[in-house]
């Protein structure tokens, strides 16, 4: 089985620079984090094989339909079945939206709360969990965040707490 690492930008891409007149912040979205991720846990040994694709470096919150659309013709065209993409939490139900109608492929779309190069972050924990979770889900489209695994459709982003939790029903 081979697995397709999609990379879209997002936090969990992001890497920051200060700038010490002003003391603002800035950041780049350069390498994706799943690279090092997945060149890490090589050592170690990995069970499946992989191939890296980059196709939007934004902050989701800059992502538009020409962005989201770039992303569905890069897994639709994409000769493996089992796909993760790693993008911006902000709009990361959104874009699955968009690719929900792709038939035959199995797609887990995962994010971070903080960088991957930043001390804590919870990018390796969520890269685990997709690259996990797409090898046994069935075809669709689902979101893998905070720890639990979700159909595309029936998860939020608490923006309280930047946790993604079951959509309540009213």
């Amino acid at each position: 089985m081979k697995i397709l690492f999609v990379q879209s930008g997002g936090t969990i891409d992001k890497s920051y620079a200060e700038f010490a007149r002003s003391k603002t912040y800035s950041f780049d979205i350069n390498e994706p984090a799943f690279k090092s991720i997945l060149e890490g846990i090589k050592k170690s040994g990995l069970a499946f094989k992989y191939r890296m694709e980059s196709v939007v470096k934004k902050d989701s919150l800059d992502m538009d339909i020409n962005d989201r659309l770039k992303l569905k013709d890069a897994c639709i065209s994409a000769a493996e079945t089992k796909i993760v993409i790693t993008h911006g939490t902000d709009t990361m139900v959104k874009t699955a939206e968009v690719l929900s109608d792709i038939k035959g492929k199995t797609i887990v779309l995962t994010g971070a709360t903080f960088p991957e190069k930043q001390k804590n972050s919870d990018a390796w924990f969520n890269v685990g969990l997709a690259a996990g979770c797409v090898q046994c889900l069935p075809e669709g489209v689902y979101i893998a965040m905070s720890g639990c695994i979700y159909n595309w459709n029936e998860v939020e982003k608490n923006q309280g707490t930047g946790v993604f939790e079951k959509k309540h029903k009213n």
